[in-house]
């Protein structure tokens, strides 16, 4: 009766939005925590088991040696080899045994405690704590001891070694100064010229407005990668008229501001637009100029836009591979976090634990941006879409 009563209060559309909304949390989180958690472990766990097995432990195929067959003692009419697998030389990590086996082919032959008939008299048995007892109904005559296999339980461990790797020897540490260099000027250059636009373009008269307008709005749809090269082109020969390097961080900062601008001018100039008419007026009867009016007014009724437009900015901008790779280069002092990422894909793919690494210590920037700023995301987006009277 309580739940019937709760399902009509609330709505059953409301709960499904709010599961599909859990499910889709859920789903996106998933692969993040599965990245932190691989950084974190060493390379055997991570070829032996899945990160989802980190928490209680991954279990690793290793080797041992019994004892020497001079080693063994007669027990009534059997020979008995004893110790501990861990003892070996090449038993590889301890832990707990959960089977063994004495072929390569079945290393989990037999379970953990289980007395397991070999053949000619001989049995073994392989507790958990590595112990074993090998006895056989007549002297051994091997020259070695018996080498057998173990599947060895792992209690979790996590470790930093990765993330230090990554920071030190592979580049990766000035990589992500690059990219911080390159995404926090190519966010805030566009942000202030577009500011200035957009309150241009919503509340000054001057002819050609609407024409300016339409234009903005048609260079949004403008692929990237068709004036990539003409705009390369085009900054080259101004660079090279004013003896300026073609590859350069101001090229790539204007590069970004330039792809960014139409978008940014046509989200502001919708906020903008929609702010008081009242508020606009009152100022300027007050004898305030435009950018009196823009800096004191206009611009602190815009921070949620502000700030919505620049977790867009800077994602892309940290995120950028093309236009990084083109207007900055590959070299390593110039490379950003992408770009060295990349290159490690290339030369270490199999190294799990130093690409997971670098892959989270690429995208802890922008979750902490996102974090930061997404209250203001759903304001900045849905600004000017209702106007008051």
């Amino acid at each position: 009766m309580t739940a019937a009563i709760t399902l009509r209060r609330i709505g059953l559309p409301r709960l499904i939005v709010h599961f599909s909304v859990l499910i889709i949390c859920i789903l996106w989180l998933i692969p993040t925590i599965g990245i932190l958690v691989t950084s974190l472990r060493e390379p055997g766990q991570i070829a032996s088991s899945g990160w989802w097995t980190a928490f209680s432990g991954a279990a690793e195929t290793s080797a041992a040696r019994l004892g020497e067959p001079s080693t063994a003692r007669q027990d009534g009419p059997n020979y008995v080899i004893s110790g501990s697998v861990f003892d070996a030389a090449d038993s590889g990590p301890k832990g707990s045994v959960r089977a063994f086996g004495t072929k390569v082919a079945a290393p989990t032959e037999f379970a953990a405690g289980e007395a397991a008939d070999l053949g000619d008299g001989e049995t073994l048995t392989v507790n958990e704590d590595g112990t074993y007892i090998y006895s056989k109904n007549a002297p051994f005559t091997d020259k070695r001891g018996k080498r057998v296999y173990l599947s060895v339980a792992q209690p979790p461990s996590f470790t930093l070694d990765n993330y230090r790797t990554v920071l030190t020897s592979q580049g990766i540490g000035q990589a992500f100064i690059n990219s911080l260099t390159v995404a926090i000027p190519a966010t805030i250059i566009p942000i202030l010229i577009s500011a200035f636009a957009a309150y241009a373009l919503s509340w000054m008269h001057f002819p050609g407005r609407a024409i300016i307008i339409a234009v903005v709005v048609g260079l949004i749809v403008v692929p990237l990668q068709m004036s990539l090269i003409p705009l390369l082109k085009m900054y080259n020969e101004i660079g090279a008229f004013f003896g300026i390097a073609s590859r350069s961080y101001v090229g790539i900062w204007l590069a970004h501001a330039a792809f960014g601008m139409p978008l940014a001018i046509y989200l502001l100039r919708n906020y903008i637009a929609g702010l008081p008419k009242e508020v606009i007026e009152s100022a300027r009867v007050d004898g305030a100029s435009d950018f009196e009016i823009f800096v004191r007014i206009v611009l602190p009724l815009s921070f949620p836009a502000l700030a919505s437009f620049s977790i867009f900015q800077f994602l892309w901008t940290w995120n950028d591979l093309l236009v990084a790779m083109v207007f900055l280069g590959t070299g390593k002092d110039q490379l950003v976090l992408t770009g060295a990422l990349n290159a490690l894909l290339g030369s270490m793919g199999g190294k799990w634990e130093i690409l997971t690494a670098s892959a989270f210590i690429t995208i802890i920037v922008p979750i902490i941006v996102f974090f930061a700023l997404q209250r203001y995301l759903v304001r900045g987006l849905l600004a000017g879409s209702v106007k008051g009277g």
